[in-house]
């Protein structure tokens, strides 16, 4: 998640690098064929590339605002995993019986390997690294048995509470409550697969990618009688503002891809496995994740 800071000129830079290299391209053929073939294009009225700046300008205003959308759900759902995160380890604390701390941590232990397996499968990275720390030799071992291997270890944790409630180890209230927090796990989980595979309509990316080059070329036609190097300049200018705004909606659109714009799940998940451990009572406790220059992740 990018932070309030001062982003680097690098990174702005590196976003639209290939882009802006294509925009002078189209600017010096757009004033070869005009010089070449001046009789053939009349003079355009300044109003039209206006006209079609400000069509694209509401345009990319709805994009972002649409792509902002996914990602302040991502961001919500991710909220709402902390909320349950919590209550779940001080439901357990609460109601499973005296003498079963070794229960609570074994449940409790599982559930952080979830949220690093959850996040690490939204991200296109392995979802069993680091895992392994937190789970039971037999129970990593049944993972291979999941395709999806987050919902093995949701699998796991309501077996286990099913067990500790056919034991009376755990009254039938604080199983319903606790077994409705780990079905709202299952729900998030969803939510977020279904962020990470509905893809924002390619059309829509693709066609207002092209009106923006359209724009350029009619830019770069009515101010062909500019010196040259204040056109490019100019033009570059116009372009990159354009180009950011649509670079930072298709980010803002894709909150799981391991970039600095995105859900920032392993501090989230970091936050998490600091406040299981502290109710825990645990000595082992991890440092938060410190963020990087401008960003946290």
């Amino acid at each position: 998640m990018l932070l309030d800071k001062k982003f680097p000129l690098s990174y702005n830079l590196g976003i639209i690098r290939k882009d802006m290299f294509i925009v002078a391209i189209v600017i010096f053929a757009t004033n070869v064929l005009s010089w070449k073939f001046h009789n053939l294009i009349p003079d355009l009225n300044p109003s039209i590339p206006a006209f079609i700046g400000s069509a694209i300008s509401i345009l990319l205003s709805f994009k972002i605002g649409q792509s902002y959308d996914r990602w302040w759900e991502a961001r919500k759902i991710w909220g709402s995993i902390v909320n349950d995160s919590r209550n779940l380890i001080l439901l357990m604390n609460a109601h499973i019986k005296e003498g079963n701390n070794k229960e609570i941590k074994i449940i409790a232990y599982r559930h952080i390997a979830w949220l690093y397996s959850l996040g690490q499968t939204l991200r296109n990275q392995n979802p069993i690294d680091n895992v392994s720390d937190y789970l039971s030799k037999a129970d990593f071992k049944d993972l291979v048995n999941y395709s999806i291997k987050p919902l093995g270890i949701m699998q796991q944790n309501f077996e286990h509470i099913s067990r500790l409630r056919d034991t009376d180890q755990i009254d039938t209230y604080s199983y319903v409550k606790i077994n409705d927090i780990l079905a709202n796990f299952i729900t998030y989980q969803g939510m977020c697969e279904r962020i990470k595979s509905t893809v924002f309509p390619a059309g829509y990316r693709k066609y207002l990618h092209w009106a923006i080059y359209v724009f350029i070329v009619i830019l770069t036609i009515t101010f062909h009688d500019y010196p040259l190097a204040f056109e490019l300049v100019l033009i570059v200018a116009i372009a990159s503002i354009f180009f950011l705004l649509e670079r930072s909606s298709i980010q803002l659109q894709n909150p799981f891809q391991n970039s600095p714009s995105d859900t920032p799940i392993k501090t989230i998940t970091r936050k998490i496995e600091i406040n299981i451990k502290e109710l825990l009572k645990e000595n082992d406790i991890p440092n938060h994740i410190e963020p990087h220059e401008f960003y946290i992740m």
